[in-house]
């Protein structure tokens, strides 16, 4: 296996990934860390943020994580030999007020990774523009949808649920174009 630090944030997150599920922790992977992985790190993250499908306790996480190596500082778990972050934010899985429904499933020589499809990390990150103008969130979904394949349909659907569909029409040529740029290369 290769060693912590020299482990992608992908390969360390489904290191994680996998030894969260060898304790029965069920986690996926969420925010910025998915834009990294879906864009080959065009956007850069060092924190790995996984919501637990089921909640299981502060405690077992520690112990799952400690069996790696890693320490729990504050809110975080840190590993002495990278400078990536594990973070448990608070659940439930959801983009704005909406259930996750599809989870991705990644491979890698550290692991499985379980993280939100394209088209939800597209939503979670248009959540934080919508309701805090987080224009680099906005730049984070443009990159997603310019790197993979995204169901537009869906997210203007969802725009709608979150009362957001004037914001989505502001913004949907960016997507538009960022899709044809996909297409094309």
């Amino acid at each position: 296996m290769k060693p912590v630090g020299k482990m992608s944030l992908g390969e360390l997150a489904a290191f994680v990934c996998t030894q969260l599920g060898k304790h029965g922790i069920r986690a996926v992977l969420s925010g910025g860390a998915c834009v990294s992985i879906y864009t080959d790190n065009r956007y850069e993250s060092f924190d790995l943020d996984f919501i637990e499908n089921i909640p299981t306790g502060r405690k077992l996480i520690k112990e799952a994580l400690i069996g790696i190596g890693f320490v729990e500082e504050n809110r975080y778990f840190k590993h002495p030999d990278t400078n990536f972050i594990v973070e448990f934010p608070a659940g439930p899985l959801a983009v704005g007020r909406e259930p996750v429904q599809e989870i991705e499933e990644m491979e890698f020589p550290t692991g499985s990774l379980a993280l939100l499809s394209p088209t939800d990390c597209v939503k979670d990150r248009l959540a934080a523009f919508y309701h805090w103008n987080d224009l680099q969130c906005l730049e984070q979904a443009l990159l997603v949808t310019g790197a993979k394949k995204v169901d537009l349909r869906e997210i203007m659907r969802w725009s709608a649920a979150e009362n957001k569909s004037p914001e989505f029409e502001g913004i949907r040529g960016k997507f538009s174009e960022a899709m044809r740029k996909r297409k094309g290369s």
